[in-house]
């Protein structure tokens, strides 16, 4: 991860909204490179504002939920900043009640919630996996929407 990059990207930003928190965290999507690049540049382009996270990895890590108003940086697959986005809201649901709307927002593949189960459930399987938990359709997943709020 390049911290300059993160760093001029807040910057940045700050000068354009000098009222934006002076907290933020910064990450990539997905678990390669290539899915990093690949919805990063959905981002960019304001396709995906919306995206899906394993609940229990935030019970198992002890971390925090995300919550309305916070801000990210979003990272490419060389950890290089490419965007800030604002989360405008977070919802626990469980796998099978994830709507297509929210599929939709996430803008991968056909943007169909059908696209979006196949590709979630292989995603939470490996996930799960390496922290020795099985996945089931009841499991809860944590859906954020967020909005673009400043890009390279």
């Amino acid at each position: 991860m390049s911290n300059e990059s993160i760093q001029r990207m807040w910057e940045e930003f700050k000068n354009v909204h000098p009222d934006a928190p002076e907290h933020y965290e910064a990450w990539s999507f997905g678990n390669s490179k290539q899915m990093a690049d690949e919805l990063a540049e959905l981002v960019v382009k304001g396709t995906k504002t919306a995206t899906s996270s394993n609940y229990r990895l935030y019970e198992l890590e002890g971390e925090p939920l995300p919550m309305v108003g916070l801000h990210n940086i979003i990272l490419d697959g060389k950890g290089m900043a490419v965007a800030v986005v604002e989360t405008v809201s977070v919802k626990v649901v469980p796998f099978d009640k994830v709507t297509e709307e929210h599929a939709y927002l996430e803008g991968e593949g056909d943007r169909s919630l059908r696209y979006w189960q196949e590709v979630h459930e292989e995603f939470f399987i490996k996930e799960l996996k390496e922290v020795h938990q099985d996945f089931h359709h009841e499991m809860p997943v944590v859906c954020e929407t967020f909005k673009l709020v400043f890009k390279n």
